[in-house]
Parts: C-alpha cells; structure tokens; sequence
C-alpha cells in the first residue's frame, strides 16, 4: 500500500474532506459535531491537517482554538486506512500548530466507538466522567427570520407535563396528535398517516390554546397563531393576507399553527346577502387544502361555537379528528386546584369542598379564584392578625370558598347541555 504523509488542509482539500467524513460516519455513531460546524470552524478560526496518498485526501483533523484550548472538532479516516496510525500521526501534528497558536489544553468530545478514539488515548488524551448535555433548536438558520415576521417562537419544554387535570383529553390528545407526529416511521409501519389538521371545540376557557401550546412543546416543533384581526388590519384585505401568511408558514419544515376563535373566518355560508367573509372562508379552506400536501405540520383551529362553522369546512379530508375539550370534571378540578394551592398549606385544605362549589368553572377561573383566595389570606394576616399567624402561613379553606362565591363561573348548565350535544353530533375522534 503506497505510503501517506501529512500536511496543513487547504481549501481545495474541502471536497475531499467532506468524502472522508462521510466515509467515517458509515460505523452509524452519530457524531458530536455536524458538518455545518466542521466546515464553520475551518472558514473561522480553525486549524486542519490532513493525510495524503499521492493527491488523494485520506485522512484529516480539524480543532477550534478558544483562548488556550484547542477543541477537535472532527477525526475522519478513509475506510482503508483506518488503525494504520494516521490517526495519530495527524493529531501530532495538530497538536504542534496548537500550541504554535498558544493553546495550552487539548479537549475533544467523541461517542464511544467513534473512529479516532484509539488515537486519542495513544497520544495520552484521559477521558474526564463529564455529563454532555445536547438540545437541538427545531429551526434551521434560515428560518428564523421567517418565524420572527409570522410572530412564532419555541415554546419551552414541559408545558404538556404542567397541564393540571384534564387526564382524558390529554390521552385523547398524546394518542391521535402527539404519538404519530412525534414517531412518524412507526405510525408508517402500522398504515396510520400523521394528522395534518384538527379542531379543538368547547366552551370558553376550557384550555384548547394551551392544549396547542402545549402539543407544540411536546413535538419540539416551532408556534405560530394566525390571529385574523391582525391579520386583517396589516394587509390589503384579510383573504389576501392569510394567503401570503400561510406561504411563509409552508417555508417552515416543522410546525404548529393555531387559529382561535375561527369562526370569525370560517362562519357559515349561503346566506342572502352573501357574508362579506365568504371569500374569506373559501381562502382559508384552498390554505388548508396546500397545508395538508407537507409532512412536519399541524393545524390547529380552536372554537367556542362549532355549530356556527361552515359544515363544508368540517368534511373529512380537511380536517382528521374534532376533538372537544370539555369542562374540568371532579378529578381535574382538584388537580388543578392543587396547582395553585400554596405547597405549604395544601394538606390543610378540604380539596373535596373546593372541588364541590366549582363545579362549573375553568382552569381560568380556578386561577383567579385562588389568586383572590392568596390575596384575601395576606390581607387578613398583616391588616387584622398584625402579620403573625399561630400556624402556618397561607390561605384556609374558608378563604377559597368566600373567593370561589365572589368569582363570576365562565361556563353555564346551558353551555355544558349544549358542548354535550355538540359531542355526539359533531365530534370526530
């Protein structure tokens, strides 16, 4: 086999260095470092080296100097040449233009198993018992201007762990949303096609826009909420404007789309006169028409009144499951009172009473009614007890049952006999 030398990269060395690293991904480790980086560490302040047969690049190591360390990026051997020593021929030779350049530490991260390894602990590289941390942002480069301009962001994680309650639309939600979204390979294998699109209906203040928040979190995946209002007051009319807002979504490779209170756009049709929104509501079913032909989407329309929308915009095909988010039942309800309990005092508060004169609220009214409960507790301890307390400080039962009395109840027996009906007739799970 002919014999190699090495020697500093150049840049027509870069096609050949790509060949290589791609040739050393073949052990299916995946790497630390990705390509992007690589090449970015070579164009910035990086130092390269590479082993060479004749003209052919066979070999090659690249670090990125930071103050006096050294980090190597990337150790990349032909798959002829691996366990012949290059390795470590060409990290003596890296190391000697470091310390040329006053780095005084050699750091390296490698999966165990990834080429290069052997060479590392030869030349005296000691393993360190560190913990490697790794969060993939779900947006390439490009994408976030885009997501700026749409009004989008990340969510953080854990929204989905921090619903209180709400336990049955949450397996309702994990199964038919969340399971083949996130493993779409597997929901492949079984025949199951990823929703594309869905409706979330029920009665004010049920949680559908945080159930959709919440989802966007639990993909990773990039939010955006089309608000038509604004929409409509940017533009020169609001069809028009959720056209070219839904052509910059199609830019995005993932993500999750909300339109609250949607029948304000997608109301019912066939009126006399015409409604000045039917050529809104015919944009928005062509948008969601080109939505559903890309991968990696999710539509989500939220409303409080599903038997006000077009039957047309419901049909299958346009939208896989309308799923209704109903009120809290007893389970839930003491969940989420748990939430907003003070830690200290929740053992002594009679969570079956809270539960009982409840029983028609929403997540949104349990939060005020305890922040009144909170407020009236520290009140009464400071203005009346001279802010001491015998035992532990915090709000009594007493004070939640006075709050949940002095809080107007978003939701009505009407409102809930209505949402029930609206479940047989209408729902599609």
């Amino acid at each position: 086999m002919a014999s190699w030398r090495v020697r500093d990269f150049h840049d027509d060395d870069l096609d050949q260095i790509v060949r290589v690293w791609e040739e050393s991904r073949k052990t299916g480790i995946d790497p630390v470092y990705g390509l992007a980086e690589i090449l970015a560490a070579l164009r910035g302040d990086g130092v390269g080296v590479v082993a060479i047969v004749g003209q052919a690049v066979v070999g090659a190591t690249i670090a990125q100097v930071n103050g006096d360390r050294g980090w190597v990026n990337m150790l990349a051997l032909a798959d002829d040449w691996r366990g012949k020593g290059l390795g470590s021929a060409m990290l003596v030779q890296l190391e000697r233009r470091l310390v040329q350049r006053g780095v005084h530490r050699l750091s390296a991260l490698l999966p165990e198993g990834e080429t290069g390894v052997e060479a590392f602990r030869n030349l005296g590289y000691e393993t360190r018992d560190l913990i490697y941390f790794e969060r993939v942002v779900p947006l390439q480069p490009q994408e976030v201007g885009r997501l700026e301009r749409l009004g989008g962001r990340v969510l953080p994680k854990g929204l989905w762990d921090s619903l209180a309650g709400m336990a049955r639309e949450k397996m309702l939600i994990e199964r038919r949303l969340v399971l083949p979204l996130a493993e779409p390979d597997l929901a492949d294998e079984y025949g199951v096609r990823p929703p594309r699109a869905v409706v979330l209906f029920g009665p004010p203040g049920t949680g559908k826009t945080t159930f959709a928040k919440a989802v966007a979190s639990r993909l990773g995946w990039p939010f955006v909420e089309v608000l038509p209002s604004r929409l409509a007051a940017e533009g020169p009319g609001l069809a028009f404007a959720l056209r070219e807002t839904f052509g910059e979504i199609a830019e995005l490779e993932h993500v999750v789309v909300f339109i609250d209170e949607v029948e304000e756009i997608a109301a019912e049709r066939g009126g006399r006169p015409p409604s000045p929104n039917q050529g809104v509501t015919n944009e928005l079913l062509k948008c969601i028409a080109s939505f559903r032909e890309r991968e990696g989407r999710l539509l989500v329309c939220a409303t409080n009144f599903i038997r006000a929308l077009d039957p047309a915009f419901l049909r299958h095909g346009r939208f896989d499951y309308v799923i209704p988010i109903g009120p809290p039942d007893e389970t839930a309800l003491a969940a989420i009172w748990e939430r907003y309990i003070p830690p200290a005092v929740v053992g002594l508060i009679h969570l079956d009473a809270l539960v009982q004169a409840s029983n028609l609220f929403t997540p949104a009214d349990i939060e005020f009614a305890a922040s009144k409960a909170s407020q009236r507790a520290l009140e009464t301890a400071v203005y009346e007890q001279g802010g001491t307390t015998d035992d532990v400080p915090g709000p009594r039962t007493d004070d939640y049952l006075v709050a949940i009395r002095e809080t107007r109840g978003t939701l009505t027996d009407t409102m809930v006999c209505e949402f029930n009906e609206d479940i047989e007739r209408i729902s599609r799970l």
